[in-house]
């Protein structure tokens, strides 16, 4: 009798085990990927997004799913998206256009991305205008969010080994009357002014330029509506130039870039 009952409660057991692998995981969960033996669906609203080979992640108001299975005797091959590369001109020559993320960016460690807190910028994320280039600073939607990390000073776009590491740039302060000064992308290290995060928030200075608050930034579009960033030479949410938005930008440790 007792044999029979153990027999019985460890069958069901087994049969809970499998329909809690079977329930929908939620939001941001984990949902594939090589030895994954989990739940592959996703609760409503989500839907089971490929990460890489070993994880595919349940992401909220996605519209499509792709996901990795694997066993020890069947092989897996993902199909890769086609992308089209653009070459730019720059003044160090030339410069290929890395393709957009085609997932939703990931977290790489001893990097963060940077973004905005505030209205009108709400998780915006810090970037280039064209992804992955030399040019203007500007903030960014969260699909296409870059990684950072700041060393001696730089502030660097981009993970070391896999990208081309850019440089943020702050344009020098030629006219005594100016308000703010546009940060730009550059492939060489920038020669003025120091960025550095205090607690999650970046800051810029320069001994020759006098701050009343060296993490106060702005944001001005430009005629096509891409989201300048500019050094604010003044005080946060003070004597704002027309058009403008008053903006700290901080840090993001999160494991994917999020809206």
């Amino acid at each position: 009798m007792v044999k029979t009952l153990a027999i019985a409660a460890a069958a069901c057991a087994f049969a809970v085990g499998r329909v809690n692998a079977q329930n929908p995981q939620p939001a941001y969960g984990q949902c594939g990927g090589i030895g994954w033996s989990g739940s592959k669906t996703c609760v409503s609203g989500s839907a089971c997004t490929f990460i890489s080979d070993y994880y595919s992640q349940c992401i909220p108001g996605a519209t499509t799913a792709t996901t990795t299975t694997t066993t020890t005797t069947t092989t897996t091959t993902s199909t890769t998206p086609t992308t089209t590369t653009t070459t730019t001109a720059t003044s160090s020559g030339t410069f290929s256009t890395p393709p957009v993320p085609s997932a939703v960016p990931t977290l790489v460690n001893g990097y963060s991305f940077v973004r905005a807190v505030a209205s009108p910028n709400f998780h915006k994320y810090l970037g280039s205008e064209v992804y992955g280039t030399p040019g203007d600073a500007v903030l960014r939607d969260y699909t296409s969010a870059p990684l950072f990390k700041v060393t001696n000073g730089q502030l660097i776009q981009g993970v070391e080994g896999k990208d081309t590491l850019l440089y943020a740039v702050v344009e020098p302060k030629t006219d005594s009357a100016a308000k703010k000064l546009k940060v730009s992308w550059s492939t060489t290290p920038a020669t003025s002014g120091k960025f550095v995060f205090s607690g999650d928030t970046l800051e810029w200075s320069d001994p020759a330029i006098t701050r009343q608050q060296n993490n106060a930034w702005l944001v001005c579009p430009d005629a096509q509506g891409n989201k300048d960033v500019y050094v604010n030479l003044g005080a946060y949410s003070y004597q704002t130039p027309a058009g403008c938005a008053d903006q700290t930008i901080h840090a993001y440790t999160g494991p994917i870039a999020v809206d």
